[in-house]
């Protein structure tokens, strides 16, 4: 069985590093990795972020009171354990502007590559506390997940990644998509938030049925 799955998402979202390794779990469960195609897609959970981000405590701060963001840490520190990824809250010191991230996964799919730096960034930013919005952290990342230096360094400047990101969040604000990570399942099925492997699973399976169903030979 084959499956293409989108995934609207943000690299600095812990829900959406979380939602992936779920899903990656519930495929490994199934065999299904190998022949299931996923695309990430763009949403800026902060596209008014001044380009050099801002430090990290000022803006959990504004964004949830500095007790709250530490209860919040502590909770997805512990979901994360649970999944495998070892997030370090206490090593990140910058929320990045994330549209120059953006512009190089873009580039890594068109070249194959997307996967490997989606992982990459993740692991960067939230088990490294790297700044993935610093370009030379981008460009390193870039190389370690198998994109040319030529091809990451052009799809820093290149305008059409930035006219295709913003078109893809336009298209998800039309979606009404007002959170991520948002999964698209074959263009149809849409699944938000980081659910459990076993809903992944079972969401599967069901899918896998439907399809079982409609392609059954008719008898007379």
């Amino acid at each position: 069985m084959s499956l293409t799955i989108s995934v609207f998402s943000d690299v600095i979202c812990p829900w959406c590093f979380l939602g992936k390794r779920r899903l990656e779990h519930a495929l490994d469960g199934l065999g299904l990795r190998d022949t299931t195609t996923v695309t990430w897609l763009p949403f800026e959970l902060n596209p008014d972020m001044p380009p050099e981000g801002v430090a990290r405590a000022v803006y959990r701060d504004r964004k949830f009171g500095l007790a709250r963001s530490a209860q919040l840490d502590a909770q997805m520190t512990e979901y994360g354990q649970a999944e495998g990824i070892a997030f370090a809250f206490e090593r990140m010191r910058r929320t990045p502007n994330t549209r120059d991230a953006h512009r190089l996964i873009a580039a890594g799919q068109e070249a194959g590559r997307g996967e490997a730096l989606v992982e990459g960034l993740f692991r960067a930013y939230f088990e490294q506390g790297e700044d993935i919005g610093d370009r030379a952290v981008l460009l390193r990342l870039a190389r370690a997940s198998g994109l040319a230096p030529n091809a990451a360094n052009a799809a820093l400047a290149r305008t059409d990644l930035s006219d295709r990101i913003v078109g893809l969040e336009a298209q998800a604000a039309r979606m009404a998509i007002g959170g991520v990570p948002f999964f698209i399942v074959d263009e149809g099925r849409a699944v938000s938030g980081a659910q459990t492997r076993e809903h992944w699973i079972d969401l599967i399976r069901r899918r896998q049925a439907d399809r079982d169903a409609v392609e059954a030979p008719q008898r007379d």
